[in-house]
């Protein structure tokens, strides 16, 4: 895949033709399973989780083979550049440094300015959650409101939510990110705005949804009563370009910095995870970098062969370039990890989602598989219909948690038992001959519709207890997968020029719905009908 070709490659295609009819039931069979067995050979341990990738369509050759590639295709270079702080996002000049967020090593890249904008993060935080800071009229802050788009939005929404047992009872936590009006208005009807505190986080302090929200938030401040002179009280703004933010109207002391070594999609690490501190508190966003850091330090100290983003992002590379599985699913059995599919899309497609090597060459093998995803048991009872009998395989990673984070009796069993018999049944199937048994003999043409062909891969990633710490750990595995397969398909996942065009069109569009006339020839024939349409549905 890479521009030059490597021997691995040849010997994966190989390896791929010898196995790719085998059924993964026939290697769990005693005969085909002698101690250690599959499932102790294939479970490995890192940075406080624990991942079962028996239940792949692996042998220990495959693993081998794809270990070769990951090493030919230069992932230990290309990580320990990353973690050096060279340039590694060759097409803007930057660095991608947000592991050195969560570092302990004072000798980290930009260590400084990490821990001296982390103390004024937790004192902010400290001061909202006790109290001590107060709206225009005097009252505590009751509701935060997190304004943002894209990385500044679905990072901090899906560590609160998934860290909601440990918030503050007497902060509620509210994220908006559409520019369709319809999502702001949803909060402003919850919340109070003598006892509300806005974070604007954009990088730029230019993004169009995130700006637009902000400043219906400050109109809505104002009609509530507010003066301007005090809506200092009520705004901060996390971003790299400060002069735009007290431009917006936010006293300079209440600006987070962000910085260019930082991408968006990884960014929750830094001030754009404030919300996250002042929900949680500034011990536990602690103990979420800690365990990023911890996985950090497997990525770059386990051998290989047992090291989790590596693995699994070769297996990943497995199913999409050798198998031709077009997308991936991620299922947490987790309430709580509601959100966790939906960052991961972003992680995952808009880094990797690329046509363009390293050296500007196109492409001719498919890079990000499309991600997608929905908490169990809810995925049981819409798609998993397709994943059992469907024609189309696609891997999964059932993500479960061991210990329950509420009390309620009886639920986690039912819960575990669902996501592990999943796995177990989308490996064995059913065959035709168990099919006829269990259709009876009186209804014999019922069996094709009971077959299940089974061989469907699966990984199973284990978290003891969701703390902040296993969650950190969580994200930074993924986030080092995401590298890990960049480093194979030789791209760039750091930028993210293909969300750049349509942002320019969507502007000349936007002034042609409110101009007095329209010249039609600017667009084709379907857009210009298209704003015709919306032009008098909008004069109404």
């Amino acid at each position: 895949m890479p521009s030059n070709p490597l021997p691995a490659l040849s010997a994966l295609q190989a390896h791929y033709e010898q196995i790719r009819d085998a059924h993964l039931r026939d290697w769990f069979t005693p005969a085909n399973d002698p101690a250690p067995t599959r499932a102790e050979r294939f479970t490995l341990s890192g940075g406080g989780l624990a991942a079962d990738f028996s239940k792949n369509r692996i042998t220990d050759e495959t693993l081998r083979l794809l270990v070769q590639l990951a090493r030919e295709a230069g992932v230990e270079k290309r990580r320990d550049a990353m973690f050096a702080g060279e340039i590694v996002n060759p097409t803007e000049g930057r660095a991608a440094l947000h592991t050195a967020l969560r570092a302990t090593d004072p000798k980290a890249p930009f260590n400084a300015q990490v821990k001296a904008e982390l103390a004024r993060m937790a004192a902010f935080s400290d001061r909202v959650r006790s109290g001590a800071w107060t709206g225009y009229t005097g009252k505590r802050i009751r509701y935060v409101v997190n304004i943002g788009i894209g990385g500044s939005d679905l990072g901090p929404k899906m560590v609160v939510h998934a860290l909601h047992h440990l918030a503050s009872p007497d902060i509620k936590s509210f994220f908006v990110s559409n520019v369709d009006g319809a999502d702001m208005y949803r909060v402003l009807e919850q919340i109070d705005p003598e006892e509300t505190l806005a974070i604007v986080v954009s990088k730029t302090f230019t993004t169009l949804e995130t700006m637009t929200n902000a400043h219906s938030m400050r109109d809505w401040f104002i009609r509530s009563g507010c003066p301007e002179s005090a809506l200092a009280k009520h705004f901060v703004g996390v971003s790299a370009n400060p002069a735009e933010v007290v431009k917006f109207g936010i006293a300079r002391e209440n600006v987070f910095e962000m910085w260019d070594w930082v991408g968006g999609r990884y960014s929750l690490w830094s001030a754009c995870g404030l919300s996250i501190m002042i929900s949680v508190g500034p011990a536990h966003f602690a103990e979420l970098l800690a365990g990023a850091n911890e996985m950090d330090q497997h990525f770059r100290d386990a051998p290989l062969e047992r090291n989790l983003p590596v693995l699994l992002g070769m297996i990943g590379i497995w199913y999409r370039n050798f198998f031709g599985s077009q997308s991936y699913l991620v299922a947490p059995y987790s309430e709580a990890l509601h959100f966790l599919p939906s960052y991961l899309q972003q992680l995952e497609m808009e880094s990797n989602g690329k046509s363009a090597r390293l050296d500007g060459a196109i492409v001719d093998y498919p890079t990000a598989a499309v991600t997608w995803g929905e908490p169990g048991t809810n995925g049981q009872h819409a798609f998993f219909q397709m994943l059992h009998q469907g024609p189309t395989i696609v891997p999964i990673d059932f993500v479960a948690v061991l210990t329950p984070e509420h009390p309620l009796a009886g639920h986690h069993s039912k819960l575990l038992a669902n996501c592990f018999a999943q796995s177990e049944a989308l490996m064995l199937g059913r065959t035709l001959e168990e099919a006829k048994k269990v259709a009876g003999p009186d209804k014999p043409e019922l069996a094709p519709h009971l077959m299940f062909p089974g061989n469907r891969p699966t990984t199973t990633l284990l978290v003891d207890a969701l703390t902040a710490r296993s969650l950190g750990a969580l994200i930074a595995m993924y986030e080092h997968k995401v590298l890990v397969q960049a480093s194979v398909w030789d791209i760039n996942p750091f930028d993210q020029w293909g969300v750049e065009l349509g942002k320019i069109l969507g502007k000349v569009v936007e002034a042609d719905l409110t101009a007095a006339s329209v010249d039609e020839k600017k667009h084709d024939s379907s857009t210009s009908a298209l704003i015709r349409r919306a032009r008098a549905a909008l004069k109404r």
